[in-house]
């Protein structure tokens, strides 16, 4: 049946695909090709595929779909990301030399290339898909977190789940369902134009935040607030209501330190009384003196052209060197010159998945965008800053860099989802401007 459409005045652009027509044999035809002012919009009947030149040479769906699907992909966050990961095992790598040997660089390899099938999967279906299965999602998570208390500590804390020969963090899935739910939340909503509209939004962060807490992890339970209020301002709500929020949870902060367990404590603390040069302290001011030791140790070239500048191994020694304290191999290995330029890729990362975010006139989409962006600038942020001694020391990973499975597998997703987003820009019609004025 041949599509009409009214002509409404103004110069209408539609994309109108193979399944909107039948061909003489009735048969659905494999041709994408676009209508701008054509009789179509004048409401006069379209010709039918074979009568505008179609035959069997023509390309088949599913090459058409491929090739649409190789241009719109945005190539340059996919460079940046296995920039990352390269530089990511070369820090690995050294670490193990380090250590006098290890197989993290071979299970680094696995899970990257699991990685790689989990970023392409999460590009194939609509990201719109999601919105249905948000809410479910974010609760079933909020339930694992639950199932954490009842397994058994490890180091201290309580915070994966075993499965057999891999351990699972449901920490790192609750923050993409977080994003998920908050983003299919506020598509379309005025509530959080008003003050105490940003209730709900602020109660999805919290509960989370404080399962988490408890696991002990504070790192990762720190990562819900920017997430939050970037996705917030991005959907449009007032800056003064948010500003008003953060100036009214500074009198909530005693509260909060007298929740924290004594190992969150001693970390904070930790942060304001740094000790440099003299014999290593002992408790949590020892991870972060011999991280600034060995970022020092790279000079501004690293051992990589360098040489090693210490023969004495215990200088190099760092718990947790290739996950939480990776970003010091990198200035270890590669000096200066080095860190900086891995910080440079996760700025062009961000830049491009920002674009993504800006050139998205779906709502739900760009959401999702700005969610992705900010959760992985959070955490390349702390992580960084506990290094060098900035930020407190937690158990956050360096995206796409740092060993272990569950944070590279949730990055992976993350960075599918964004790709996906720019695949698929999506537009409104006759719909209410995403932002709000004032």
């Amino acid at each position: 049946m041949t599509p009409r459409r009214r002509y409404t005045g103004g110069r209408v652009k539609r994309r109108v695909r193979s399944h909107d027509f039948d061909n003489a044999g009735g048969e659905a035809t494999p041709l994408i090709f676009a209508i701008s002012g054509s009789n179509a919009i004048r409401g006069l009947p379209i010709p039918a595929p074979a009568a505008i030149g179609y035959s069997s040479t023509s390309p088949t769906e599913a090459d058409v779909l491929t090739s649409t699907y190789v241009r719109r992909m945005p190539w340059s966050v996919v460079g940046w990301a296995c920039a990352l990961s390269a530089i990511g095992l070369a820090a690995i790598a050294r670490g193990d030399e380090l250590a006098g040997g290890g197989q993290l660089l071979s299970r680094q390899l696995e899970w990257l290339f699991l990685g790689a099938c989990a970023l392409v999967a999460a590009t194939l279906p609509h990201y719109r898909l999601l919105r249905h299965v948000c809410y479910p999602l974010f609760f079933g998570c909020l339930l694992l977190l639950a199932v954490v208390f009842l397994t058994q500590a490890r180091n201290g804390a309580q915070r994966w789940i075993p499965l057999g020969p891999i351990a699972f963090q449901p920490s790192e899935l609750t923050k993409l369902a977080f994003i998920g739910a908050l983003a299919a939340y506020l598509v379309h909503r005025h509530s959080y134009r008003r003050l105490q509209g940003l209730l709900v939004p602020f109660v999805i962060a919290l509960v989370p935040m404080g399962l988490i807490l408890r696991e002990p992890d504070l790192g990762t339970s720190l990562i819900f607030l920017p997430v939050l209020f970037a996705m917030l301002f991005a959907a449009g709500a007032r800056v003064r209501h948010l500003v008003f929020v953060v100036l009214l949870a500074i009198p909530v902060l005693p509260i909060m330190w007298i929740g924290m367990s004594a190992e969150q404590k001693s970390r904070i603390v930790t942060l304001f009384v740094q000790r440099d040069g003299g014999l290593a302290p002992t408790g949590d001011g020892y991870h972060l003196y011999q991280s600034k030791q060995v970022v020092a140790l790279g000079g501004a070239r690293g051992s990589q052209f360098n040489g090693q500048m210490i023969d004495d191994p215990q200088a190099y020694h760092l718990p947790a060197s290739r996950t939480d304290f990776v970003y010091c191999l990198i200035a270890e290995r590669f000096g200066l010159i080095g860190a900086c330029a891995t910080l440079l890729l996760y700025l062009a990362l961000f830049a491009a998945g920002l674009r993504i975010a800006a050139g998205t006139r779906e709502p739900f989409g760009r959401l999702l965008a700005v969610g992705v962006v900010t959760l992985v600038a959070t955490q390349t942020v702390i992580n960084t800053g506990m290094t060098v001694g900035l930020m407190p020391v937690t158990g956050i990973t360096l995206p796409l860099i740092s060993h272990g499975g569950s944070s590279l597998m949730t990055t992976a997703v993350a960075i599918g989802l964004l790709l996906n987003v720019g695949l698929r820009p999506g537009y409104e019609v006759a719909g209410e401007p995403f932002r709000f004025a004032e």
